[in-house]
């Protein structure tokens, strides 16, 4: 275990870790560089009680278990990125794209540290690559072997990060998490843009760089009905009661749509991450 290599990752997605773990950010960091000094054996029970304190001394159950379904995705997510660049080294274009599924790789490693950080000893167990079917059952036997359905699936995992994190978010407020929940999502958010835009470089029609209306006004735009889970309630136009679409000169229903965000409900978002786990080990 490398504690700086940790600490650096997390703080890409939390700017303000050194602060939760000690308002002298200057003197933690000087502190980690002189890690290796402490006892391996020692060094686990360490940063639990470090991450423990930092982001939750009295972590009620509920928000116990939002991070531990956070963390089950963000292995999913991790492990999805990971397997096209270590076992399908030519899958992914040289360049810029290689770059970019690298950074979001990377990006889902630093969530699942944050959050088995944040989670301590309550933290579930391991999703290993070994459990996972990106396959979904072979809805998409070509994941690995076809660049652009690599990306559809990548957007799927994106946007179902993206409304689950909002989706959860009530059930973390009063609570020091929220804010890194909140840090998170947003990450996700930039990563499904991008692989929207690097699916429009790659010929896909009709994406925007956010979700927009589907083709016949139908909530999913990517034209892949396998998701369909993953947009349910995107087409919606209807905001506090108020119908947005018309509400001004201009506002189309499209326009309408792209302009709020709705989220997924945990019981939705299991049964999407289920497509993709092995039998024996789904959520």
């Amino acid at each position: 275990m490398n504690i700086v290599n940790i600490l650096e990752e997390i703080e890409k997605v939390d700017g303000e870790i050194y602060e939760r773990l000690n308002p002298r950010r200057a003197a933690m960091k000087d502190f980690f560089n002189i890690g290796k000094k402490i006892s391996l054996a020692a060094l686990p029970l360490a940063m639990g009680s470090m991450f423990q304190k930092a982001y939750g001394q009295t972590t009620p159950s509920t928000v116990t278990d939002v991070l531990n379904f956070a963390l089950a995705l963000e292995y999913l997510e991790y492990h999805y990125y990971n397997h096209a660049l270590v076992a399908a080294p030519t899958l992914v274009p040289t360049g810029l794209p290689t770059a970019a599924i690298t950074t979001i790789r990377n990006h889902e490693m630093a969530h699942v540290n944050l959050l088995k950080g944040a989670l301590g000893t309550s933290a579930r167990a391991e999703i290993t690559y070994a459990m996972t079917d990106f396959t979904a059952g072979g809805t998409f036997p070509l994941v690995y072997n076809d660049y652009v359905t690599f990306l559809k699936v990548a957007l799927g995992f994106e946007d179902t990060g993206v409304r689950a994190y909002k989706g959860q978010a009530t059930a973390l407020k009063g609570n020091a998490v929220l804010t890194t929940a909140l840090q998170i999502h947003s990450v996700e958010a930039r990563h499904a843009s991008h692989i929207r835009q690097m699916l429009a470089a790659n010929g896909a029609t009709g994406l925007k760089p956010w979700i927009s209306l589907g083709a016949g006004g139908i909530a999913n735009d990517t034209g892949v009905g396998a998701v369909d889970a993953v947009y349910v309630r995107e087409n919606n136009d209807v905001q506090a009661g108020i119908t947005i679409t018309g509400i001004a000169t201009g506002v189309t229903k499209a326009a309408a749509v792209e302009s709020f965000d709705e989220t997924l409900s945990k019981i939705e978002v299991v049964a999407i991450a289920n497509l993709f786990l092995r039998t024996g080990f789904k959520l």
